[in-house]
């Protein structure tokens, strides 16, 4: 009988420690990605552009490109910029727009990307996926994953903890998606990647219930390899389910809603895996979810992150429609506007009791 088998998409390396950065140039020729140092480096103007004068004498053959925003331009230019110059890789130095950016310009110019990640606000630093604004608001556009991951420990407790708490709730949504993803199975048929799931749900869980705190090394380190196995399930899956429920749909409302006003990504999203897991019922999971995000200062209720009651439930109402095609709780419910508040108002006096 043949064993079967699959390649799964990953990065050749992943070195999350601290003062993981001081020796990337040592790495990046150790696993053959480029022995002779010639990069492309994508900066933001913030802690990219601080970590330049650090690496530039250990990376001399580097150049260095600052990147002004997260945009799809951005990308583009970045990629007209590099294009036939006969890099070895692009390297993305910042948060989660440069990276982004790196990917997206990596891929469009056909060179390997290395993500070195400066803060752990979500789970995009390891996802085949580049979140971009564009002209009709925000767009996701397929990219390999990057070819190796590297996440400074001393760098990510300089960044601010806000940035590290919106990684919680990003890598604690994992698991209000992986239910909305069995229950589109049970109701629909849509197939679900066991293998995926597994390794989100543990990315969420291991995050959910660790008892250790964002100026913890050990805690970081477990929350950074949740974000990485997330980037990684949602490359076996080939696309966001692993991660991207109704928490995901409320807070993609939000930002089309009342642009300029959003929350970081990770706090709305904990806030809609919240919801949403009281939403179906599973009251005892919706309480540790509730636990887990004020235990690390993350929000629970919309006035948390500046928005109305009636804002919030306008949001909920509107969620199904940024993701057509996909089946949540919200789309199985499919809730009027009375009944959201009702449900709000129900979950907001469980949270408060």
């Amino acid at each position: 009988m043949p064993v079967l088998t699959r390649l799964i998409p990953s990065p050749v390396v992943v070195d999350i420690s601290r003062g993981a950065m001081d020796d990337l140039a040592g790495l990046l020729a150790d696993q053959r990605i480029s022995a002779s140092g010639k990069l492309a480096i994508a900066i933001s103007g913030g802690s990219g552009q601080l970590l330049r004068s650090k690496l530039e004498p250990v990376l001399p053959h580097a150049d260095w490109y600052p990147v002004a925003d997260g945009t799809i331009d951005s990308a583009v230019k970045l990629a007209d910029d590099i294009k036939g110059s006969r890099y070895d890789a692009v390297v993305g130095l910042g948060g989660g727009k440069i990276i982004d950016v790196a990917k997206y310009a990596a891929a469009r110019v056909g060179l390997p990307m290395v993500a070195v990640a400066t803060n752990l606000a979500h789970d995009g630093i390891c996802s085949p996926v580049a979140t971009l604004d564009n002209d009709n608001g925000r767009g996701s556009y397929g990219v390999p994953t990057p070819i190796a991951m590297v996440i400074d420990l001393d760098v990510i407790r300089d960044a601010p903890v806000r940035f590290v708490r919106s990684g919680i709730g990003d890598a604690l949504s994992n698991i209000s998606a992986i239910a909305d993803w069995e229950l589109s199975h049970k109701i629909t048929g849509e197939s679900v990647d066991g293998l995926a799931a597994a390794m989100a749900r543990t990315a969420g869980e291991a995050v959910l219930r660790h008892p250790g705190g964002c100026g913890d090394d050990t805690f970081l380190t477990v929350l950074a390899e949740s974000l990485v196995l997330t980037g990684i399930a949602m490359s076996i899956s080939g696309d966001t389910r692993p991660a991207s429920g109704a928490c995901h749909e409320i807070s993609h409302a939000f930002d089309l809603l009342y642009p300029g006003r959003s929350a970081l990504h990770g706090e709305q999203v904990g806030l809609g895996a919240a919801f949403a897991m009281f939403l179906r019922g599973a009251d005892e999971q919706a309480g540790l979810f509730v636990e887990s995000l004020r235990g690390h200062g993350l929000p629970v209720l919309p006035a948390e992150i500046g928005f109305s009651v009636d804002e919030f439930v306008a949001a909920v109402e509107y969620a199904p429609q940024t993701r057509p095609g996909r089946f949540t709780i919200l789309e199985h419910l499919n809730l009027s506007t009375a009944e959201i508040r009702d449900a709000y108002a129900d979950y907001a006096k469980t949270i408060r009791s």
